[in-house]
């Protein structure tokens, strides 16, 4: 309505319906039951994609209600007939059909909230239905697929690398409640004493990227999880971790170990993510050698989808209330330290980073365009970062490291010091003494 329209008499009236309108969609956003949840499965931002469209989009298989299409159905129905066959006779496959139906149903509308009612409107509910069994069913039977496998291995089942990962994409997920219920009307049915959590702990093993073993238990699992947030709370802390603020960037991992600092992999760590920073102090005459800071970090594996899981981790954090931000400040910290292939060459030789993409230069690139449209204030590793920044900034340090980088960069030199010195003092003594004989003459 234009200006010259509104009358004095009708301002009033004009609010009033205004503040009405508003307080109706506040009332509709307050749900009053104890149980409510904000949406875990959402789309992903436009700011965020535009980086990585690779990223957040299925290949092979679409699961859930945001990518839902009829291009995997043949593959979720060969996978559904395998679970079935699985079920001891003589249960009917039509019993357990008709449960996993009902189970459904009668978490239609919670289910629908999981995805913010994205959608709602367009499907019938038979439609619906039928694809979340068929949804749960493929993850389960591909999860025991997976564990017919021996799970030592790591990126061998090339068959189904891209299944795994489009599982782990946040647009790609069901809710791991109604995963449950579909559990208990198929596995429980020929693996009683097994868990949801057990079932798919191989597919968490394939999706970790770090070499240290993720462990499930006493993670809390809530109605609003899925596969990807039950994944981030392998990697979240247990205990408290006090974020800190950084002040300035770090110093890249090349420049550092030439300032003197050690790199090397974390063992036994507080949590899956946890940097540690240890100065190793001994009272000897060749104090200047030992006195050098060690970054303990986790062993990171680099590949093809090491940047789709990041991406998709980050997305999760950013997206959820209820998160920290631990997966954006690892992925920051390790932006800071790679700046080029050098960084990337220092902590593989340190063996805290194992890189199978193309080159080193593919694996700084990568590292480097994680935190690109990723707002953070502070960092669990601030502490860390902070004592790192500081010791190449020390004249003293640098001097330090100067002659370490010179004389004692392998066992060859630093012999060959060794001896120069021993010949140095050898000589200085014999001098002496020849002074010391003259004069008595």
């Amino acid at each position: 309505m234009e200006t010259h329209d509104l009358e004095p008499g009708n301002v009033g009236t004009l609010i009033n319906d205004h503040v009405k309108e508003l307080l109706d969609c506040l009332q509709r956003s307050e749900d009053n039951d104890p149980n409510r949840f904000l949406p875990s499965i959402v789309e992903i931002p436009d700011s965020l994609r535009v980086l990585s469209e690779k990223s957040f989009s299925p290949r092979e298989v679409h699961i859930g209600l945001l990518h839902h299409n009829t291009e995997s159905k043949m593959l979720k129905e060969r996978y559904l007939i395998k679970l079935l066959s699985r079920i001891p006779f003589p249960i009917p496959k039509e019993d357990i059909l008709n449960s996993c139906m009902r189970k459904v149903y009668d978490s239609m509308e919670k289910i629908f909230k999981c995805y913010g009612y994205v959608q709602m409107m367009t499907y019938d509910y038979n439609e619906f239905a039928e694809m979340v069994v068929m949804d749960a069913c493929f993850i389960l039977e591909f999860c025991n697929k997976i564990s017919e496998y021996d799970e030592s291995f790591r990126g061998n089942m090339v068959l189904d690398r891209t299944i795994i990962y489009d599982l782990v994409l946040l647009e790609n997920q069901i809710p791991f409640f109604i995963l449950d219920h579909i559990f208990q009307c198929t596995i429980l049915k020929f693996k009683p004493t097994t868990t949801l959590l057990e079932c798919i702990r191989p597919l968490l093993n394939l999706l970790n990227l770090f070499q240290e073993n993720i462990k499930t238990d006493n993670i809390p699992i809530t109605d609003d999880d899925h596969i990807l947030s039950v994944l981030y709370k392998c990697y979240k802390p247990q205990h408290y971790v006090k974020p800190a603020s950084l002040t300035s960037p770090i110093h890249s991992a090349a420049d550092l170990d030439k300032a003197g600092v050690n790199f090397k992999p974390a063992r036994n760590p507080k949590w899956l993510l946890g940097m540690d920073v240890k100065l190793n102090r001994f009272s000897c005459c060749f104090s200047w050698w030992c006195c050098l800071p060690t970054l303990s970090m986790p062993v990171l594996y680099v590949h093809d989808f090491t940047e789709l899981v990041l991406r998709n981790l980050i997305a999760y954090e950013q997206q959820s209330s209820q998160t920290d931000r631990y997966i954006i400040s690892y992925a920051c910290a390790m932006d800071m330290l790679v700046n080029t292939q050098e960084d990337v060459a220092k902590l593989i030789d340190s063996k805290v980073l194992i890189n199978s993409m193309g080159s080193y230069e593919e694996a700084a690139k990568m590292i480097n365009s994680i935190c690109k449209e990723v707002s953070w204030e502070h960092s669990f590793y601030g502490e860390q970062l902070r004592m790192l920044n500081e010791y190449p900034n020390s004249c003293c340090q640098k001097n330090i490291a100067e002659l370490r980088n010179t004389y004692c960069r392998s066992p060859l030199t630093l012999i060959a010091l060794l001896v120069g010195i021993i010949v140095f003092v050898l000589t200085v003594v014999q001098t002496i003494y020849t002074i010391r004989s003259t004069g008595n003459n």
